[in-house]
């Protein structure tokens, strides 16, 4: 079972629709299933109606999700349940450090590296939750990438899973959606494969099954920078979305025919699930493309 899971902080991009056709066929192949989940836990950083327009988006690229569209925010009460047990069991504790507390802190691969100041007891009034961690290694191999090693404790020291707002962290969230909706293979972007240390040391923490990881190419601008909303990345347009379909492929390494984009999207889909090999992505972390093009719909690989 996939997932394409969204935040709602903008419409659909042309490299969030690389991560949706990437997760959709890669599920579609194995005869599998497809959610799509709205990952609505950080309300600062959402824009109103964001949420419809992705969907939208995906209805008008012809995805076909199995069930009901799941948001995340409803699953509260089973990220508390989940902290809870992390706290119980001394897996978890309060810490009272603010940014400005950390600002001279050591910075490592993935972040600031915690030092452990409140790992023996907090007196804030106002705390986050984080995780503890070791450094006997986390380990994976990627579908795509390889085998992949993080040690934690040096790396990032202990992690936040719930804010000092009192919303849940990413990182406890994913593990908890991605458990309980049985997701068993994850395609995402590469720019996301430094998280997946850290959840599968949650999965652990917490007896889950591990999924298997498949970390793509990101889409970027020719000057390397990942294509996202703060780098400018326009909607994908919502009229005649059929070339536009076509160039996804041929950015995925799929090589479809040229003839394809005079097509349904029925029949492209038809003959992306086909002619799916996602083994042509492998080792690569980038595909440069040029957006104003892609949302004009015209041919933007570069």
């Amino acid at each position: 079972m996939g997932r394409f899971a969204p935040s709602p902080t903008g419409p659909l991009h042309f490299g969030s629709l690389l991560a949706a056709a990437a997760s959709y066929l890669q599920a579609r192949r194995r005869g599998g299933t497809w959610l799509v989940r709205i990952e609505d836990i950080d309300p600062p950083r959402e824009q109103p109606g964001a949420a419809e327009r992705i969907l939208e988006a995906l209805d008008c690229y012809g995805f076909e999700w199995d069930g009901a569209v799941i948001y995340q925010s409803r699953s509260h009460p089973s990220h508390e349940a989940a902290l809870s047990r992390l706290l119980d069991a001394g897996y978890a504790y309060r810490c009272g450090c603010s940014r400005s507390d950390l600002a001279d802190t050591p910075r490592g691969p993935l972040g600031i590296i915690y030092p452990g100041t409140c790992r023996a007891g907090c007196s804030a009034d106002e705390t986050a939750i984080r995780v503890r961690t070791d450094d006997s290694g986390i380990a994976f191999v990627d579908g795509l990438q390889g085998p992949q090693q993080q040690h934690l404790e040096s790396e990032s020291g202990d992690f936040v899973i719930w804010r000092r707002d009192g919303l849940v962290a990413y990182h406890l969230a994913v593990v908890v959606d991605d458990h309980e909706q049985g997701v068993t293979e994850i395609v995402r972007g590469i720019d996301l494969m430094d998280s997946t240390c850290r959840q599968i040391w949650l999965q652990q923490l917490l007896g889950y099954s591990t999924p298997d990881y498949l970390h793509i190419p990101v889409a970027a601008h020719a000057d390397g920078q990942k294509l996202s909303k703060l780098t400018g990345a326009k909607a994908v347009p919502l009229g005649r979305p059929e070339k536009l379909l076509v160039q996804v492929l041929a950015a995925l390494g799929q090589q479809p025919p040229s003839a394809l984009g005079k097509g349904s999207l029925q029949e492209i889909w038809s003959w992306a699930v086909e002619h799916w090999h996602i083994e042509t992505l492998a080792s690569r972390t980038r595909i440069v493309v040029d957006s104003s093009a892609m949302a004009e719909g015209k041919n933007g690989l570069l």
